[in-house]
Order: structure tokens, then C-alpha cells, then sequence
């Protein structure tokens, strides 16, 4: 402690007081194993968190020496708060990753005792980055993929499917039934090689499938069909809206204002039709309410 307090040359009051406070951080690091002081705490009746605080003001602010900021980083001093808890939660989206192949966690899943779903859900929203190019590069580094154009569960069920052919040589044949953390692989593998689906996926979700020896089901040879001259139900025409727009948006998550033209050019008002159609569930034929829930409507199940 001599030799310390002979090396900051103490001299004047500022000096001393500046190193009476890192005494107290250099005891309190040795005790806790860290740096990181609450603003709250005292070391016996020194305030060393507002001390502490006044370290991160002053470096932030460009008014503290060098010297000073060596000798603080050698306690393990941090700086930001906010760069230590980022690279924290990193460090689970990084065992995560290991266990899943990718970074879209859904927002329950936890790694290392850290909520690491909703972290990285947090992180997708707009603006959440702004000013972290750093953390961007970060997450970016692990996964590619970690904040896809398309749905984040799209790219679940892709990324399974990459840890299941890995080691495959030639195509793996996966069957429907074929689950992977839950997830039927097979099925969805299945649903996304229908010739209708493949083209309604983005140009990026067919290239990795591609990469991955995917390529699409030939379509089936059509038979000519003699039109109906039965008319078409207004109920049946709001079940075709909604599969054509799930086969293209993969969800069936629909505005209220959705307007869907369909191959006829009929326009059905599909996000109407949903809230109207969910309001009076309770009058609607157990065939009507299969019909929706076979499309993925919870409420109708």
C-alpha cells in the first residue's frame, strides 16, 4: 500500500483524495471479485459508488490522465455499464447458439441464467442498435442470421433442419414426424418444398435451403376442370384469402385493414372477415372451425 501511494506521487488534496478512493476500490475489487460498485455502497464511511461514478463521468467526459484509467482498469474498472451487460448476455446467445444452431431464440428460452430469448428479441427492434455498431458486429459474428428479413420461427425450423443434414452426404430423406427441440422438421420441410410455398418464400429463404440441397416439388399435372356453377360461400371465400396469405406471409397474423385480391380477382376484406368471424366462433359448424384451425388459428382449435 506504501509502494502504491508513493507511485501516485500524493502531494496536493485532489491527490489524496483521489487515491483514498482507490484504495477503497482496490479493497472492495479484492473482496467482490469485480468492479462493479453500486452507486449506494460505502467502504466503512467512504461513499466509494459516487466515487466511482465520478471516475465514469470524468473518463467519459475525456478529463481523466491515462495513468488514472490504467491503474483503475487494473482493478477491472468498467467504464460502461451498459458494454459489460451486453457482452454478459453475448456470452449466453453465444451457448445458445452452440446448443441450436442460431440466434433466433423464441423469447422464453434462457442460457446460463439469462433470459436470452427476450435479450435478443429486445435487440431486433427497430433503433436498438443505434449507436452500437460494435454490438451489431458482435451478433453478427455468431449468427448471420440473427436478425432475418422473415419470421424468426422460419428461421428456427431452418436452422434445425442445417444441424440435422450437416453431416448427411447426399439429401438426407426427413419424413413428417421428425422433431428437432420440438419443432416437426419434416413437416415443415414438407410444406416449404410445395411448389406454391417455395415461390411465396423470400429469395434469401430459398438460397439457404438451396445450399442446403433443397430444391422444390415438381408440380403435380393439373386435370382439366369444369367450372363450378355452384356459388361460392363468403366463408369459403375468407378461408381461400387467408391460405393464400399465409402461404406468402407465413403467418396469419392479419391488419384489420387487409384487403386480399384473389386468383379470380375477387377482393375479400380478410382482416374483417377474421375479427367478424372470431366474434361469432361460438355459431360456427365444427367443419368451419377445423377448416381455421387446420390454417393455424389458435382460437378456433
Amino acid at each position: 500500500m506504501v509502494a502504491d501511494w508513493v507511485s501516485f506521487n500524493v502531494i496536493d488534496t485532489e491527490k489524496q483524495d483521489w487515491a483514498r478512493g482507490w484504495a477503497a476500490l482496490k479493497k472492495f475489487t479484492e473482496r467482490e471479485l469485480h468492479a462493479r460498485v453500486p452507486y449506494g455502497r460505502k467502504e466503512g464511511a467512504y461513499p466509494l459508488g459516487q466515487w466511482v461514478a465520478e471516475q465514469r463521468r470524468a473518463y467519459g467526459a475525456g478529463q481523466m490522465s491515462g495513468l488514472r484509467a490504467r491503474r483503475l482498469e487494473k482493478l477491472g474498472m468498467v467504464w460502461s455499464l451498459a458494454d459489460e451487460r451486453f457482452q454478459e448476455n453475448l456470452e449466453a446467445a453465444k451457448a445458445y447458439y452452440e446448443q441450436h444452431w442460431t440466434l433466433c431464440a423464441p423469447r422464453s428460452a434462457a442460457m446460463l441464467d439469462r433470459p436470452v430469448g427476450q435479450w435478443l428479441s429486445n435487440l431486433r427492434r427497430p433503433g436498438a442498435l443505434e449507436g452500437h455498431p460494435e454490438w451489431k458486429a458482435a451478433l453478427e459474428a455468431v449468427d448471420e442470421d440473427w436478425n432475418p428479413e422473415w419470421p424468426a420461427e422460419w428461421q428456427r425450423h431452418y436452422a434445425a433442419l442445417r444441424e440435422l443434414v450437416a453431416d448427411e452426404e447426399g439429401q438426407a430423406e426427413i419424413l413428417p414426424g421428425f422433431t428437432v427441440h420440438g419443432m416437426d422438421i419434416g413437416k415443415w420441410l414438407a410444406r416449404q418444398r410445395k411448389p406454391e410455398m417455395w415461390e411465396a418464400l423470400a429469395d434469401g429463404q430459398r438460397e439457404r435451403l438451396e445450399r442446403l440441397g433443397i430444391a422444390p416439388l415438381a408440380p403435380e399435372p393439373r386435370e382439366p376442370v369444369k367450372a363450378s356453377t355452384a356459388p361460392v360461400s363468403a366463408f369459403e371465400r375468407g378461408v381461400a384469402a387467408l391460405a393464400q396469405y399465409k402461404a406468402r406471409e407465413g403467418s396469419v397474423k392479419v391488419p384489420r385493414a387487409h384487403v386480399e385480391r384473389l386468383e379470380d380477382g375477387t377482393e375479400v376484406k380478410l382482416g374483417v372477415f377474421l375479427s367478424n368471424t372470431k366474434t361469432r366462433r361460438a355459431k360456427l359448424t365444427a367443419d368451419k372451425l377445423a377448416a381455421l384451425a387446420e390454417l393455424g388459428l389458435e382460437w378456433a382449435a
